[in-house]
């Protein structure tokens, strides 16, 4: 099949310029100002002028919560919602019934997902304190990484950045990408036990960035960046969620050659802690939403490179499973279908440009893992495509959100962007609500050496 798409503002690789794409198959095969081809050639043409084409967002954490939460998501359900949202692949966490903790459980995923998933994917390997060996067999080139990510929700003292010896050992012997959630359990249950004293069961939401605080987030990334870089390790840390640890990483260095890299996401981008008191449980995150302060102060680090992509954390629960108070209520939302649209907000308020964020939602991210052939707009490449109409306003319902659980902690919010059409491999799996679903995404390949 072929198709050109005419006329685009294709942002690519800091430049914006007008030209047509030649997808063939599952590939970009030309761009140029004017594509013509034989008239006896079938083709498919889009017109897309006053568009704008975008390389697929590709999204390093996400919860798909399959297998054992489907009542949650499903990898189908969510991949719809992503595509639905310009994210073209994704990568999975391993916090799933069962945890992803043998190379056996792992390919499972992965068959699901050849099955199911309308965007391309990868998985990480799970990793906690007795399965050592069975994560050192990790493939590198079929797997994006290794992490302890939501591997604490049902042990709150499971992450590994409180187990310093175990670090020492995991980050000496791994020649995978190490990918962390850093918090101090120590600091964080001396602040429960100091408000439970105060407000019983009952402790306001908003104290939720006291208890989970910057002390607490701070203290354990530095103590794993002290390792990492005496084993030279390639670390990954997940939810930058301080101003605080942003001024920690290093932005005289390019981001393809850094050792150690690091993330925001959008709910610490674009919420703060004044609006607990509107949304509650609906914007509990694990680490925090925090101040103002540091809401500025991570989208400004990424802006200085400090940072170097933006990534979900979809992690949905239903809304029954948020309605508890402080304790019960589960930690994290749904975010695939609305990420690139808070990001659009933030160019059309003047605070980033368009090619800053393909940059830090296509470019780096495929940088980071070394994802192969993906990423770019680049004869070559996948024909993973985001087109996208920047004024056309909507607003997010519940009728148009796509995600299983069924709600959206932006219920209401006017964005004034709308994703158009987006194409996976080539494909045109979503255009305009509506999807094709004929052809499934790819797994994701990687450089060997990251």
């Amino acid at each position: 099949m072929k198709t050109i798409i005419r006329n685009a503002s294709i942002v690519n690789e800091g430049k914006i310029a007008i030209a047509d794409i030649l997808m063939v198959n599952e590939r970009i095969e030309k761009i140029d100002p004017k594509i013509e081809l034989s008239k006896n050639i079938r083709f498919r043409e889009i017109n897309a002028e006053g568009l704008y084409l975008l390389p697929g967002i590709i999204d390093d954490q996400v919860h798909f919560r399959e297998p054992g939460l489907t009542h949650k998501a499903t990898i189908y359900s969510e991949s719809k919602a992503a595509v639905a949202g310009g994210i073209t692949s994704f990568m999975d966490m391993p916090n799933t019934i069962p945890n992803t903790l043998t190379q056996e459980l792992l390919e499972e995923k992965y068959l699901i997902a050849s099955k199911t998933s309308l965007a391309n994917y990868s998985f990480f390997m799970g990793i906690d304190q007795n399965n050592l060996d069975e994560v050192l067999r990790t493939d590198n080139e079929n797997v994006c990484g290794i992490t302890d990510d939501g591997l604490y929700f049902n042990n709150e003292k499971g992450i590994l950045a409180n187990y310093p010896e175990f670090l020492e050992t995991l980050f000496s012997k791994t020649d995978s990408l190490v990918a962390l959630h850093c918090e101090d359990d120590q600091i964080i249950e001396n602040n429960v036990i100091k408000y439970t004293k105060l407000y019983g069961e009952n402790i306001p939401f908003e104290l939720h960035p006291l208890i989970r605080s910057e002390d607490a987030c701070i203290t354990a990334t530095k103590r794993v960046l002290e390792i990492a870089k005496k084993h030279n390790t390639r670390l990954h840390l997940l939810h930058i969620s301080t101003l605080a640890e942003a001024n920690l990483f290093d932005n005289k260095i390019a981001v393809r050659d850094k050792r150690i890299t690091a993330e925001a996401c959008i709910h610490h981008l674009w919420f703060s802690d004044k609006d607990y008191e509107r949304l509650g449980a609906k914007i509990k995150w694990n680490p925090a939403i925090k101040t103002e302060n540091d809401q500025i102060g991570l989208l400004a680090a990424l802006l200085d490179d400090k940072l170097d992509i933006i990534a979900t954390d979809h992690a949905p629960h239903t809304l029954d499973e948020k309605n508890y108070n402080y304790f019960k209520s589960s930690s994290g939302g749904p975010l695939v279908q609305h990420a690139l649209n808070v990001m659009l907000e933030f160019f059309h308020q003047g605070k980033i440009s368009i090619e800053k964020i393909v940059e830090k939602m296509s470019h780096n991210v495929a940088e980071i893992y070394r994802i192969k052939e993906r990423g770019y707009i680049r004869e070559g490449f996948f024909a993973d495509l985001v087109l996208l109409d920047l004024n056309h306003e909507w607003k997010v319902s519940p009728e148009n959100t796509l995600y299983k659980c069924q709600w959206s902690p932006f219920n209401n919010q006017l964005f004034k962007s709308s994703i158009k059409k987006t194409f996976v491999n080539g494909n045109m799996v979503y255009d305009r609500g509506l999807f094709n679903e004929t052809d499934k995404g790819h797994r994701l390949k990687f450089e060997k050496f990251r």
